[in-house]
This record gives C-alpha cells, structure tokens and sequence, in this order.
C-alpha cells in the first residue's frame, strides 16, 4: 500500500465515530490473536505427536497383523526333531536336499523357513445349505453325528499348498469348529508337500520351458479317475476349476485332463489328481 492509500485511509478513520473506531481496532487485535493462536496450537499439535509417536503409527490389516503374528510365532520356534535343529541352524538351506535325502517332515515350520514364497489355498468340498439339498459350493464340509445328548457337528477342510516351481502339498483337517479345522489342514498339506517334475512333452509344442507335465499320468481315488495328459503352450488348464488351484500351485500352466466317475466329489478327485502328479515323482526322467 502506497504512502497516498495510507493517507486516504487515516483520513477516513478519522471521519469515523469513537465507538466504530473502537469496534475496528478490536477486530484487528483479535485477529492478530487468532494467527498468533494457530501458530501456537499447531507448533503443540506436533509436539504431542513427536513425543507419542502418532505420527508413525499405522493401522494395519488383517493380512499384515497374520503375517506378523506367523513370523513371531516361526521366529520363536523350538524344534523336536534333529531334521528340525538342522533346517534352524543353517545346515539345510534348500528342500530338495530333504527329498534327495529321503528323510521325512514331522514338522510345518521346516516348509515355512526354507520356502520363502508358499501360497495357500484351499479346495471346496462342502456345500451350504440351501433349498433342494444345497446351495453354492464352499471350502467347509460339515457333518453331524447322533449322540444322547444331540448332534454333534464336524467341520472339515481340505487345503493346497505350494510355491508354483514344482512343490505342492495336500492335507485334510477336522475339528469342531471351523478354524481350527483350517489350520490343521494347512499343517497337514505342509508335511506332505513333495517335489513335482514339470516339462514340456507336448507332440505340438517343441520348447525347454516347464510350462507342462512330462508325460501323460492317470490317478484313481474311490470311483474318480483323473488323467493328466501334456499340452503346448497357451492351452491352459483343461481341468475343473477346483484341481486348477492344485496345478497352480505345482507351477503347470498347460495341460490337457480326462476325468471319469462322480467327479463332483471334490474330495476324492482331489486326491485322484495329487495322486496322478506323484507318479510324475516316482518316475526315472
């Protein structure tokens, strides 16, 4: 503001009443305050924050606080077996040298220390219930068992474990209730893991890649029979939906399948085709 503007508006104060003059200096002190006020309470605001930690503090979810809560738990593991103290001291570092070795897994923190990236999933072999006998498709199966003091439900949970480059496992758990039944079939899928071979046998297909199984395998459980067949790149998987997940998680991502019987059973044809990848394992390359 010019020196010419200054004058001007001292010269209209001056035309004012005593009490608008009052009333005008008032509302500039409290403005100074107010500034002054909101300078003061952000500079504490920060404060506080520093010395409480606030400011670093975030909110986690549900998937971080269970990976959190599994890496303490695998952190304060005490291993029982000597293949245990072997795989915590270092002296194992890879599983493959557990399968060349022939010895077998007693324990599911093994799998966690030496794969890295395990995914799991689990398989639908129950069905809600529903109008007609059923509704959609989902991964607890419950059963109930006449007693004298009533019936006595059981839930069942078949999971799939594996780090899509040829290690899978699968394993079947019950309780009485529906989350403990999940985490022992995860422990059961992680003592059962095994080494899958994958290839590229394909008559249309002619690359090194492991993108497929290296031969045609057929698996049989109960009255289902599953038979896995080679197939070249882009094909996909040619299977139910359900053993998709279980060939996902081996790694193959072309095959071809032939499946006969009550293949709505998840439970058995789930169990046909683990079955018909662990000929590929017991087979001489």
């Amino acid at each position: 503001m010019t020196t010419k503007d200054e004058k001007e508006v001292k010269i209209k104060e001056e035309e004012l009443t005593p009490e608008e003059q009052l009333k005008k200096m008032t509302e500039k002190v409290e403005a100074k305050e107010k500034v002054k006020e909101e300078i003061v309470s952000k500079e504490a605001d920060e404060s506080f924050k520093a010395e409480e930690g606030r400011g670093k503090f975030k909110r986690e979810n549900w998937q971080d606080r269970f990976a959190r809560e599994a890496q303490e738990k695998l952190d304060n593991w005490v291993p029982r077996t000597q293949l245990g103290r072997d795989v915590r001291a270092g002296r194992i570092e890879n599983i493959d040298e557990i399968f060349a070795e022939g010895r077998k897994i007693m324990e599911p923190e093994i799998v966690d220390l030496l794969i890295k990236d395990l995914k799991t999933d689990s398989l639908f072999i129950g069905q809600a219930k529903g109008k007609f006998g059923g509704g959609k498709r989902r991964a607890f199966r419950q059963t109930q068992k006449k007693t004298k003091e009533g019936n006595v439900l059981t839930f069942g949970v078949m999971a799939v474990v594996g780090d899509g480059h040829g290690h899978v496992g699968i394993g079947y758990g019950r309780a009485s209730e529906t989350l403990p039944a999940k985490e022992k079939a995860f422990r059961s899928a992680k003592l059962n893991i095994v080494k899958i071979p994958r290839g590229c046998a394909s008559y249309d297909c002619s690359c090194d890649e492991e993108h497929s199984i290296p031969n045609t395998v057929e698996g049989k459980c109960s009255s289902v029979s599953v038979k896995l067949m080679p197939a070249p790149q882009g094909t996909g998987l040619v299977i139910g939906d359900e053993m998709k997940k279980i060939l996902r998680l081996v790694g193959i991502k072309d095959v071809y399948s032939k499946c006969l019987g009550k293949t709505k059973t998840t439970f058995n044809t789930a169990k046909a085709c683990m079955q018909a990848l662990n000929k590929l394992g017991d087979m001489k390359l």
